[in-house]
């Protein structure tokens, strides 16, 4: 939906349009109230508000260009075209309508109907959370033709708003040092920005986004005509699509509705929701109403057709295989679960996604019969993959593949039955899952042996990874189940810890654990389960001292102080002694494990795409590009 028919353009923005609800006490005190952590994800939820306000600006119709620059001290600056924040004052408080955006909570142009149609900082609590979270915040606003700026410490003003010259633009600009008292760390992710900036670029055709880290010396601009169907494009650019992106747009009741799906010849589902341009990560009622709505349309057109096929009763779950979809909704007053928006809970939002969708696809299908015709034979043939995955399920369950008396794996479970104190180690082979046993604290460590290489599940449909007898290990021993049925309320152990070798089978096998995990249990990664153990590389001893080197440049450090140390590489696992792994790899004291996230689900849906999926080539290419290198992070 093209942003410049929100026919907003005659209302003036100024101090009228500014309500106050609340100040700003206790978002020092309790920061992660307003923005989830005081982690790193935290930290870039500052620049997200700061720019969310900017994107409104495109929303409503003002601005094109929006800039975001990372300075060497840490401190960002985000600068629009908008129309600038209003400088005018409010005669309630006697004071500018800037300083009270920047010092009060819940005070913005979001809350009425006159400044904003539909906003993605719906609270407008953001920019002045930030100011409060900042050790130091500057806004510079370019309006009536004047440069007005204004300091602020620790969200107080330092100084009064003031005129510092004259301008014929018009915008807002404001930098903010992050107050590293507060925040875990300080140091901004310039990837990780980069996404949420080309996300909002796909969002918001026409609107370019320049990030620049002057830490770095690098830069990248976003900019996008094809909106979200480039966005589906460039998701699937390592996949195998049946067809051109179906991609539609309009309002309804409103609220805005702009989807475009794309279904490829993989059996995952990808789908991307979005409310005012903020990403809602769980969902809500316009992701619900669009599967609905395509659900309908696509069982509507089964049954008008003339094949033996009519009487198949669609499910959601045979509609969802394999596609890649985007559902992007605008929405005047949204309802969110908390401030940072992770699910919409408007209820008629839901109805009126699922008559759009029903709508515009039922009639498409209608009039491209070839590309309904690909679309009807995936969904299909999905549909007779689930009946047969429900044949294959109750098999299982008969011959006790999910029988925890009878793992396939010979699961070693601990005697701690409390799941956030207990640990289930998958090691690698038999051989490991011996040291692994007679090594562990049975209180609370658990051990579960893999035999070979688990089932690729990227190029498998869901009843293949049923079947799978080390799958069924896993899921057995978590207690969660999978996929739809998935609830971590039943996980039994609170670290999920993949022990392989450090060698290119074991980094095969734990990144084929990782696509099971991504793919079919991702809130265990969401939510901080599951990790990476980080067996030594290196035993050396000198005399009678005996240390453990984990990488080269460990090694290398040892060596350099004792030249004449007796250096032995571990192939593997197996070749530790019970006491040799239990010191360097699973004893909490002094072991060390990565922790496996999900920072952006976007990128990593595409890697993994790009790693386990069906085509060759983008994966060889990936391969040299990143060969020389130690440690592929994904």
């Amino acid at each position: 939906m093209d942003p410049q028919n929100n026919n907003v353009k005659s209302k003036e923005y100024n101090a009228s349009k500014i309500q106050v609800l609340e100040g700003l006490e206790g978002v020092r005190k309790r920061p992660s109230m307003y923005i989830g952590s005081t982690s790193i994800r935290g930290l870039h939820h500052l620049v997200f508000e700061i720019v969310d306000n900017s994107v409104d600006e495109a929303l409503a119709g003002y601005c094109k260009n929006i800039t975001v620059t990372i300075h060497k001290d840490n401190s960002v600056t985000v600068k629009d075209d908008g129309r600038g924040i209003p400088v005018d004052i409010i005669p309630k408080y006697n004071k500018s309508a800037l300083e009270i955006v920047m010092t009060k909570l819940h005070a913005g142009g979001k809350f009425g109907k006159g400044a904003y149609k539909v906003s993605s900082g719906l609270h407008g609590v953001g920019v002045s959370v930030v100011n409060a979270l900042s050790k130091r915040t500057t806004v510079t606003v370019r309006k009536n033709g004047k440069v007005y700026y204004q300091e602020y410490e620790f969200g107080k003003p330092k100084t009064e708003l003031k005129i510092i010259g004259n301008s014929n633009e018009t915008g807002t600009e404001i930098t903010f040092l992050p107050d590293d008292s507060i925040f875990e760390t300080t140091n901004f992710n310039f990837e990780f920005l980069a996404e949420r900036m080309r996300e909002l670029a796909f969002l918001n055709p026409g609107l370019k986004i320049t990030l620049t880290d002057e830490r770095l010396g690098k830069s990248k601009t976003f900019y996008f005509d094809g909106g979200i169907s480039s966005f589906i494009e460039e998701v699937n650019a390592n996949k195998k699509p049946f067809h051109p992106v179906i991609h539609f747009s309009g309002e309804k009741d409103d609220v805005g509705v702009d989807f475009a799906f794309q279904y490829t010849s993989g059996f995952t589902t990808s789908i991307f929701s979005f409310v005012n341009t903020v990403r809602t990560d769980e969902g809500g009622t316009h992701l619900t109403g669009f599967k609905m709505g395509l659900s309908k349309a696509i069982n509507s057109y089964l049954k008008d057709s003339k094949t033996r096929l009519k009487d198949l009763k669609l499910t959601s779950d045979d509609v969802m295989e394999g596609i890649t979809a985007v559902i992007s909704v605008k929405v005047q007053e949204p309802q969110f679960e908390g401030q940072t928006k992770a699910k919409l809970g408007n209820s008629e939002v839901k109805r009126i996604v699922d008559s759009f969708v029903f709508e515009k696809v039922e009639t498409y299908l209608n009039e491209h019969p070839d590309i309904a015709k690909l679309i009807i034979d995936k969904v299909t043939n999905a549909a007779k993959a689930r009946e047969a995955a429900q044949r294959a399920k109750q098999m299982a369950r008969r011959k006790t593949a999910f029988d925890s008396a009878s793992l396939p794996g010979k699961l070693t479970d601990c005697s701690e039955t409390n799941p956030e104190q207990t640990e289930l180690f998958l090691v690698e082979g038999d051989s490991a899952g011996g040291s692994a046993k007679q090594a562990r604290n049975r209180n609370f460590q658990a051990i579960l042996p893999l035999r070979g290489k688990i089932l690729n599940v990227e190029k498998a449909r869901p009843h293949k990874v049923i079947n799978n007898q080390e799958i069924a290990s896993i899921i057995t021993a978590l207690g969660t189940n999978i996929g739809d049925k998935f609830d971590i309320t039943k996980l039994r152990y609170g670290k999920i810890i993949i022990m392989t070798d450090a060698d290119v089978d074991g980094a095969h096998i734990r990144t084929l654990l990782l696509t099971f995990f991504f793919r079919y249990m991702k809130p265990l990664i969401e939510e901080g389960h599951v990790y990476i153990a980080q067996p030594p590389l290196y035993k050396v001893v000198f005399g009678k001292t005996r240390i453990y080197a984990y990488d080269d440049s460990d090694l290398a450090e040892i060596v350099k102080e004792h030249p004449k140390a007796d250096v032995q590489r571990f192939k593997g696992l197996g070749e530790m002694n019970p006491q040799q792994l239990w010191e360097t790899t699973m004893n909490p004291e002094t072991r060390r494990m990565v922790k496996v996230t999900i920072e952006d689900a976007i990128v990593a849906d595409e890697t993994f795409s790009l790693l386990m999926g069906q085509d060759v080539q983008p994966r060889k290419k990936f391969i040299e590009e990143h060969a020389l290198e130690a440690n592929i992070d994904i």
